[in-house]
């Protein structure tokens, strides 16, 4: 029997702005991890088999797999997406081994109806979600907030179809190239501002003039300059929710990044769905998953009664 150390995989968080990595053993627990600062947008050249070398020079060689943006059209290798419904099984026959390297790409979902959308990381993330809380696979809904965040529903175990909302993207525009954002320091998280921007969408103000709030605010002396930019914030992501539709006393499952995630919890309160649950790092536990499935990772018959 294998020792619960001995290194089996190589799982890869690939996405547009950062590259995560984490070397597994046998029972998927992790023994290392590392981070960098390619992602796509950072790979000059379409040098990817340099930034996957460069994470993993210390590692040993062996079975990987990645999930996220690096299957894109602008990737690594294109991935076909695997179409709504999508479960495990159907995620993992879906993989796509880059040429001339041992390591697969993890297909995204499309969702071609009724309202066409896609996503590429998040359904491994849903994967992991799912094995870390199986009392879920039978119906759920899942919030994966980020800069496209991603409301899905899953049933059967599978994701049945999402939502996407431009959330973070829209939030950067804003404070970068608006002049709702010009001069401000960055956001602090969500205090008292921001729970005012949440409750002014809940309320029932239309998004496009309360945005303008953010500046009028300022200038009347109701926003300091710290405050503006958790006020913007507090009214996207109370757009997002109101938008989404926030069924009250049963909030839906949070992953991804922890303060983001606590942010989208204090959000969800207000509109009477309190005590949201988060987890964080899922995507590992994806990634283990979908590799078990696909006949990644050799087990002994002793490993796996």
């Amino acid at each position: 029997m294998a020792r619960l150390d001995d290194p089996a995989l190589i799982a890869l968080d690939w996405g547009t702005t950062a590259l995560r990595g984490w070397l597994l053993d046998r029972k998927g627990a992790v023994l290392a991890q590392a981070r960098a600062a390619r992602g796509l947008m950072q790979i000059a050249d379409g040098d990817f088999a340099g930034a996957f070398d460069a994470l993993t020079r210390d590692w040993p060689d062996l079975p990987a797999i990645a999930s996220g943006m690096v299957g894109s059209a602008s990737g690594w290798v294109e991935t076909p997406y695997a179409a709504c419904p999508a479960g495990p099984d159907d995620l993992a026959r879906g993989l796509v081994q880059v040429p001339g390297c041992a390591l697969w790409i993890v297909p995204g979902v499309r969702q071609p109806a009724p309202a066409p959308d896609v996503m590429r990381g998040e359904e491994t993330e849903i994967v992991g979600a799912l094995a870390l809380r199986p009392d879920l696979a039978a119906g759920a809904r899942i919030l994966l907030p980020g800069t496209h965040s991603k409301w899905a529903c899953v049933a059967d175990g599978a994701i049945q179809g999402f939502t996407t909302f431009m959330t973070g993207e829209l939030f950067a525009v804003l404070r970068d190239h608006s002049i709702l954002g010009r001069g401000l320091s960055p956001a602090t998280g969500g205090g008292a501002a921001f729970l005012a921007g949440v409750d002014a969408v809940r309320e029932g103000g239309a998004l496009a003039p309360l945005l303008f709030q953010t500046r009028a605010r300022r200038l009347a002396g109701d926003l300091t300059d710290a405050e503006a930019l958790d006020f913007l914030s507090g009214l996207l992501i109370g757009d997002e929710l109101r938008s989404a539709g926030v069924e009250p006393g049963r909030p839906p499952l949070l992953v991804g990044d922890a303060t983001l995630c606590a942010r989208y919890a204090r959000a969800l309160g207000r509109f009477g769905a309190p005590d949201a649950v988060a987890l964080h790092d899922a995507a590992v536990t994806g990634l283990w998953q979908l590799a078990r499935r696909a006949g990644l990772v050799a087990f002994s018959k002793a490993e796996t009664a």
